[in-house]
């Protein structure tokens, strides 16, 4: 089950898009002759989510995430409702613990959002779901939707009103506010090289996925030849990679630099490896939602660049979660929150909950009524506030009160 930083970015190991040595476009491009077209879409916990139809099926949620190399549909239902008969069975890895696990590669299928259309457009199907990005999300998650929706579009993505719009290419007059960020495309992924500054004072030039499939702020990768500076800093899982729970520490840097703007004491995760050198561009780590839905993106593959624009709450600190609780939606309507882990010497560990423990309410409220995104607000709140849970355990109901504690 996923943390609280999901790792969507799928570091895939494949690169070709035809297997047996074929090749073709794959993009997606707007219908008729507009110039543009606005799409709106939900960010649920750190995840931009979209609706679109495939084969004339849906419509299906989907994560839109610029570190995914090529489409994935990570609920295995979908390939029999889809009506895919040409089947060719491929290996994925990525990050994280255990073995490689097969998925299925599609030919072209017809994916459609209002007004935008796929162009010989395949995916890798899951044969399991590996992830339960549903349970995480709280709602049907299907798949997610990188490099083809961006390659061949102006794509910006609006956090004050939620939503997307793609442009054509050169369709769009940028405005001056936009500050411009050169980025390079490598393995289907845009990279963009920044300034961070520890807490040692110490800079260092880092070169970054923008990855707003990554639920946290920044991640930079293990560096045995130059280790990063790190001051206080508390194990954790990280999140989920392809094959597993992705382990390391989460620490804070003192400044990360983008352009002209600066944000101060970000919170960072450090995994303790890296398992996809062989494919993956080198790079320092990537750059997460965490920071990035601080602004007004703009990405133009075309010219290599990414606009961005301040919101106006970059001085919000960065919180991380205070329970020490990893928890899901589960049941039939995905209304039940079950703790999947308690982090050792957290607040939710002080006061003996446990995994597979159930929560039913949170101040008198049922979590029924509640979101996973109030829950995780509600749970990084304030250090020192106090929650009265109840909790179901071993087939009994029983109050607590958790009192948060920041512990990085």
């Amino acid at each position: 089950m996923p943390g609280r930083t999901i790792y969507c970015s799928f570091l895939l190991l494949m690169l070709i898009f035809g297997c047996g040595g074929r090749s073709y476009a794959q993009f997606f491009q707007l219908t008729e002759e507009r110039t543009h077209v606005k799409v709106p879409f939900k960010v649920v916990r750190n995840m931009v989510i979209i609706k679109l139809k495939i084969n004339n099926n849906g419509p299906y949620n989907f994560i839109l995430d610029t570190g995914v190399g090529f489409m994935v549909i990570t609920e295995p239902s979908l390939v029999d409702s889809l009506n895919i008969p040409d089947r060719r069975t491929l290996k994925l890895a990525g990050l994280g613990e255990g073995d490689d696990f097969d998925a299925y590669y599609t030919e072209p299928l017809n994916i459609e959002i209002p007004g935008i259309n796929s162009v010989g457009v395949s995916a890798a199907i899951f044969k399991k779901d590996h992830f339960g990005l549903s349970n995480y999300a709280g709602m049907p998650i299907h798949g997610l939707l990188g490099y083809e929706f961006f390659n061949r579009l102006v794509v910006k993505i609006n956090f004050n009103d939620s939503t997307l719009t793609a442009y054509r290419p050169g369709s769009l007059k940028i405005p001056r506010k936009y500050e411009a960020l050169p980025i390079t495309l490598e393995n289907n992924k845009p990279f963009l090289k920044t300034c961070v500054r520890f807490c040692d004072n110490s800079e260092r030039e880092c070169k970054l996925i923008v990855d707003i499939g990554a639920g946290h702020p920044l991640s930079l990768d293990e560096n045995n030849a130059n280790p990063w500076p790190t001051q206080k800093s508390i194990a954790a899982n990280l999140g989920m990679g392809l094959t597993g729970p992705i382990k390391g520490e989460i620490s804070r840097v003192r400044q990360l630099n983008l352009g002209k703007y600066s944000l101060t004491n970000v919170l960072s995760s450090f995994p303790e490896k890296r398992t996809d050198n062989s494919v993956s561009a080198e790079r320092d780590g990537n750059l997460g939602m965490d920071v990035l839905k601080r602004f007004i993106l703009i990405f133009d593959y075309s010219k290599g660049l990414l606009y961005v624009k301040s919101r106006g709450n970059l001085k919000e600190p960065f919180e991380r979660d205070m329970s020490g609780m990893e928890y899901y939606a589960g049941g039939d309507e995905l209304k039940r929150i079950v703790i999947s882990r308690v982090e050792p010497g957290s607040a939710g560990d002080d006061v003996g909950l446990l995994k597979d423990d159930e929560i039913t309410s949170v101040n008198f409220k049922p979590v029924a009524n509640m979101s996973l995104e109030e829950l995780d607000r509600l749970f990084r709140s304030g250090d020192g506030k106090g929650l009265l849970l109840e909790i179901y355990h071993e087939k009994k109901f029983t109050n607590v009160i958790l009192t948060l504690k920041r512990r990085i």
